[in-house]
């Protein structure tokens, strides 16, 4: 069986060695990245199955880097590490595509626990409608719009996994456990808040359809009802 590919991006050097001599133990082939201009760089010539990052980082940020790759449409998942954990921080690095955030200092068995998890999620992800009718809007997941009357506004990657979810559950409880798990990789309170946060963005950008609403049903989840 091939290696699982990691390029791995972090400037501080002598914690990049650490990582990727744990990760070169468990069995993957790590390349390594110092800044997000060789970042960008590697993930086009190393086409890795799975891109770890540090956010705060010279020439080109982690955040920065990400966001021109998400722009030319590379959908390789991305592990965001970062010692900074406000939850403004944590939104951003979803919203620019990022798909886990695990916060300094971390285990390494933490973390290779999490690179296998998103690994998982893609090879056992079944094949689901990606188009949904939501009154007067048209949801497209792959490009991740929301079209109304012509006009196409661009959902963030995470915006977009939670409204597939809701879709997918519409008139039933999406419950918040469930979504927390799959797509922050625990349910804490503060993630939980998180969640909150992208409901209410979802909430504004349907907002021209008063036939839509997502409900909260209160410490057990969201339902998207269209009466």
């Amino acid at each position: 069986m091939d290696k699982i590919k990691v390029l791995l991006v972090e400037d501080e050097k002598t914690l990049a060695m650490i990582i990727k001599d744990t990760l070169d133990d468990e069995g993957f082939d790590v390349t390594l990245a110092y800044n997000g201009i060789e970042g960008l760089f590697l993930a086009k010539v190393v086409n890795p199955d799975v891109i770890v990052t540090d956010i705060m980082m010279p020439k080109k940020d982690g955040f920065s880097m990400v966001c021109e790759l998400r722009r030319k449409r590379c959908t390789i998942p991305v592990l965001f590490l970062s010692a900074r954990s406000s939850a403004n921080d944590v939104v951003e690095g979803f919203e620019l595509g990022g798909n886990d955030y695990l916060k300094k200092p971390f285990g390494m068995a933490e973390l290779v626990v999490r690179i296998k998890a998103l690994l998982h999620k893609i090879v056992v992800c079944p094949v689901e409608e990606t188009t949904f009718t939501l009154g007067e809007y048209v949801f497209d997941s792959i490009t991740q719009t929301l079209s109304c009357h012509g006009e196409k506004t661009l959902l963030s990657n995470r915006e977009s996994e939670i409204l597939k979810r809701l879709c997918i559950n519409q008139n039933r409880i999406m419950p918040m456990k469930e979504v927390l798990l799959d797509l922050w990789g625990d349910d804490s309170f503060f993630n939980s808040r998180s969640l909150h946060v992208f409901i209410t963005k979802l909430r504004h950008k349907l907002s021209n359809d008063k036939s839509i609403k997502i409900l909260n049903i209160r410490g057990i989840g969201y339902k998207l009802i269209i009466d």
